[in-house]
């Protein structure tokens, strides 16, 4: 029996993105590099990137929208990233690339590729209608080896809507998602979803804990209209309540939330602004420009609105209880 049409469901699902120490190398294939101007590659690259302030590396994949180097990914793939590598598979081409913008609530990024010219581009079925039962195949960077992987099944929910943690232990809620039984695996994040045509019909981003034990798969992919959709605001340079656009503020601290109101700074960033303006862990911030900040969703959803080069003013309780103001001048950090 096919599943229904819509709906939520309460299995728990991870983002398809793999994570390891910065010390452990990231594989990637590579074969002899194409010569002249033939298209490179399939359209279809693996992310490969740094987190320095977490001394880890992770792996995801993403889809080549122009030659010159616009890649469509996840959110999710490039969030904390401190620098960021596109590879070419079956070829020696590597690229840094920026982070052009991006849509946390939708989990939808942008890369441009620093140096690229002649990228073969995937095509896409935006305007193509779905259906339950229809086949489709998944093409990803599978487990992080650096080689593209196949993983076929049918689609078996539309309009699907589920909280996907990652690996803080954070979650999010994604709505309007295609349901697929294609066997989805970490790495495989920000690929595409294709249809027996070899179109582009969707952005592959989750996967229930059960793929990983069970042959049962139920998988998740954003419709590829709707992340166009979003890269399109992106690439105009719109920023909005949802999207961010260019370079991300940084505060330089990590927070947790407690009872009584406010943010429990654990960590701060050595250098970081935070600490040029003499916060320090323990202490409890309860404003930032006058706005109360109690969850440290409320603190980062408000820096996604600065620039780095903003001035913001922090309202926060010392280790001693007493109340006290900073001036921080925000600089350039990862996205979030």
């Amino acid at each position: 029996m096919n599943r229904p049409r819509t709906g939520r469901t309460t299995r728990r699902f991870f983002f398809l993105v793999t994570t390891a120490l910065a010390t452990a190398a990231v594989a990637a294939g590579v074969a002899l590099a194409r010569t002249g101007p033939a298209p490179i590659g399939t359209g279809i690259v693996v992310i490969n990137t740094s987190l320095g302030l977490q001394s880890a590396s992770a792996a995801g994949t993403g889809m080549v929208l122009t030659s010159s180097g616009e890649v469509l990914t996840n959110n999710h793939v490039i969030r904390g990233a401190t620098s960021v590598k596109v590879v070419v598979p079956g070829t020696t081409h590597a690229y840094t690339a920026r982070v052009v913008g991006y849509d946390v609530a939708d989990d939808v990024a942008v890369l441009g590729v620093v140096g690229a010219s002649h990228l073969k581009t995937v095509s896409t079925a935006a305007s193509a209608k779905l259906r339950i039962g229809q086949r489709v195949r998944a093409v990803g960077n599978a487990n992080g080896g650096g080689r593209l992987l196949s993983a076929r099944g049918s689609i078996t929910g539309l309009r699907q809507s589920i909280e996907v943690s990652d690996d803080s232990g954070g979650s999010e809620s994604l709505a309007g998602l295609i349901e697929t039984n294609a066997d989805l695996q970490p790495g495989d994040s920000g690929g595409p979803l294709l249809n027996a045509s070899g179109k582009v019909i969707g952005m592959d981003t989750a996967a229930s804990t059960g793929n990983f034990v069970s042959t049962a798969a139920d998988s998740y992919a954003i419709p590829i209209a709707k992340a166009l959709s979003v890269a399109k605001q992106i690439v105009a340079g719109h920023s909005s309540s949802r999207v961010h656009v260019g370079a991300t503020a940084f505060l330089g601290i990590q927070v947790q939330g407690q009872g009584g109101g406010g943010l429990v700074v654990e960590g701060v960033v050595p250098g970081g602004p935070a600490e040029a303006a003499r916060l320090q862990a323990g202490d409890v911030i309860t404003s930032i420009d006058g706005h109360a900040v109690t969850t440290p969703s409320s603190l980062t959803s408000y820096l996604l609105t600065k620039k780095p080069g903003n001035t913001v003013t922090i309202g926060f309780t010392d280790g001693l209880g007493a109340g006290q103001t900073a001036s921080v001048k925000l600089a350039s950090g990862p996205p979030q």
